[in-house]
């Protein structure tokens, strides 16, 4: 999956995807971490949205969920992002 750009929220929206990924202990640079090097993406089993996993440069494993914007060039908005087992 190649991903052109990343749309992020302002960071001082409360209720933007960078304040609710903030909410989870995560930072903008480990999702994007994450999803510049999505090599597999599968449904999110509760909504339904795509969904990857892999490891931050922090060595924190995390999972992505995300919504396809548009597919080309692939812009993807990050919904939230959160630690999980590898």
């Amino acid at each position: 999956m190649l991903i052109e750009q990343i749309v992020w929220d302002l960071d001082d929206d409360p209720d933007g995807n960078v304040q609710h990924i903030a909410e989870h202990g995560l930072s903008v640079d480990e999702v994007e971490d994450v999803l510049y090097a999505a090599d597999e993406v599968l449904a999110s089993h509760s909504s339904g949205r795509p969904i990857t996993f892999g490891e931050t440069r922090t060595g924190r494993h995390i999972a992505v969920v995300f919504d396809i914007i548009d597919e080309d060039p692939l812009i993807v908005y990050p919904i939230t992002a959160y630690e999980t087992e590898e």
